[in-house]
């Protein structure tokens, strides 16, 4: 099935279909976005849906896959942390300053109201990306430098159902929720998909790279699966 990339959200699946008149993108169960389009329209036309529609996409995947409840105190990735301020008059506001997200809430309102959860949920991603940017990139190199890996480069996103991925031509997708893992989880996601880069495959050779770098990693990977990618 063909697909495009994109910088925030990864891999996107597009679908042609004779029953479609227009351009409609929704959340598959594996998490990707997936675009259904008439049989005849150019793929230009999804990438500009995409760009002007990113705000309504990162609501429609907020909606339908996290199960997160922000609340005051809350520590988020590996350095922030929710705190809440009472106001008494003005709008629902979440902003980042150093190592807290201020969320400045009206007096009559509920933090865990959806309005006020999507509000949070934004600078959380923000924050998680800031943390993602300065850690991962280093950890990656590290990691491919000590079991003798290579890679062409590095994409974040916070769409999809996955930790990871790496594409054909060397490219590593990271979640940015990879920051709310212990950190020999998120190892052995980044040792996952570096041995990628040898094996495009789950193979007995893939998972015996996975296990020279990561002699844990079955207990990893089932750590792993008690955990959500979604934000």
């Amino acid at each position: 099935m063909p697909t495009i990339t994109d910088e925030e959200f990864g891999t996107i699946t597009l679908r042609r279909s004779v029953r479609a008149s227009s351009i409609r993108i929704r959340v598959a169960p594996d998490g990707r976005l997936r675009a259904s389009l008439p049989l005849y329209a150019p793929v230009f036309l999804v990438k500009r849906l995409v760009r002007s529609s990113r705000n309504e996409l990162r609501q429609l995947i907020s909606q339908q896959h996290s199960n997160t409840l922000f609340e005051d105190g809350m520590q988020i990735g590996k350095s922030h942390t929710i705190v809440v301020r009472r106001i008494n008059t003005g709008k629902v506001s979440a902003t980042r300053h150093g190592q807290q997200l201020i969320v400045s809430l009206p007096n009559d309102t509920d933090i865990r109201s959806a309005s006020t959860q999507r509000t949070v949920r934004d600078s959380v991603i923000a924050a998680l990306r800031i943390e993602a940017k300065s850690y991962l990139p280093k950890r990656l190199i590290f990691l491919a430098d000590k079991h003798g890996f290579s890679y062409q480069k590095v994409r974040f996103s916070h769409a999809g159902g996955r930790w990871g991925s790496c594409s054909s031509n060397g490219t590593i997708s990271l979640n940015i929720a990879l920051m709310k893992l212990p950190f020999e989880l998120i190892d052995y996601v980044l040792v996952h998909e570096l041995s990628h880069t040898v094996e495009m495959n789950h193979s007995d050779r893939f998972w015996a790279l996975v296990e020279k770098a990561d002699p844990y990693y079955r207990e990893h990977r089932r750590a792993l699966k008690k955990e959500s990618p979604h934000i």
